[in-house]
């Protein structure tokens, strides 16, 4: 389903907390639109790679908007990496790209890492009127309903970072799919919404051969649905965003 058929559109769900919680679906161009809990999926990399980052032991994450306030982010945060894409490429003087398969075998315990994409951080730092901003993918999906069903918000945004022109978002938007037919208590086949990865515009750009920054372990690790017991809750310290993992007790 392409983002464009099914933007803003609305459901409900009255099995949960959740109880007539109107469920929407914003474009990247959108996000100072979006409003109650948003949930800012990038699958395709962002928010796998963070997830992997966590359960390498990384400490915390911070979102930035480009290059030049990641570098200096990094002159005042002692103890940090930074990891990211420009374009998909990783810009000279970034210790890590965006990959998950990188990042999975990376010594990074400990670490603040400074995150800077070209979808998902910037989905993050232009949600100006969110209740709440949570980052998701397929790999934390899970464990993000876990912590959604039980608050009482009546509107849930979901943020389809990875649908700009050129690039219609499938990905992201069969991940929030996924997520709100599990809120709605659906019985929900995970298989059948990351088919869809492969199948959207950004995968059949990698299946063509014509993607050459993503790897097709990157691509492996972003379709497994459910892996990590965390979601990705972001707050504001200072005057940074802070992304980390919590279990949902």
């Amino acid at each position: 389903m392409m983002l464009s058929d099914c933007k803003k559109r609305l459901s409900f769900s009255c099995n949960s907390r959740l109880t007539m919680t109107e469920f929407r679906y914003f474009s990247l161009d959108e996000a100072d639109q979006a409003s109650g809990i948003v949930v800012v999926i990038d699958v395709l990399r962002a928010f796998t790679t963070a997830a992997y980052a966590f359960s390498g032991g990384a400490a915390k994450i911070m979102p930035v908007k480009n290059v030049e306030d990641a570098f200096r982010l990094q002159k005042q945060v002692p103890n940090s990496l930074i990891m990211g894409e420009v374009d998909g490429f990783q810009p000279p003087g970034f210790d890590y790209g965006n990959s998950p398969a990188e990042i999975k075998e990376a010594n990074i315990k400990g670490k603040t890492i400074i995150q800077r994409s070209s979808a998902g951080t910037q989905g993050i730092i232009n949600c100006k009127r969110a209740d709440q901003i949570l980052a998701a993918s397929f790999v934390v999906a899970r464990a993000t309903v876990n912590y959604l069903r039980r608050q009482d918000n009546q509107i849930v945004t979901f943020l389809i970072t990875g649908a700009f022109p050129g690039r219609d978002g499938d990905e992201d938007q069969a991940c929030g799919e996924y997520i709100e037919a599990l809120i709605r208590n659906e019985r929900a086949d995970p298989d059948i919404f990351t088919q869809r990865v492969w199948k959207s515009t950004v995968g059949q750009s990698f299946m063509s051969g014509k993607n050459k920054y993503l790897r097709q372990e990157d691509i492996n690790l972003s379709v497994n649905a459910d892996v990590f017991p965390f979601y990705l809750p972001i707050k504001k310290s200072h005057s940074s965003l802070v992304m980390t993992p919590e279990l949902f007790s």
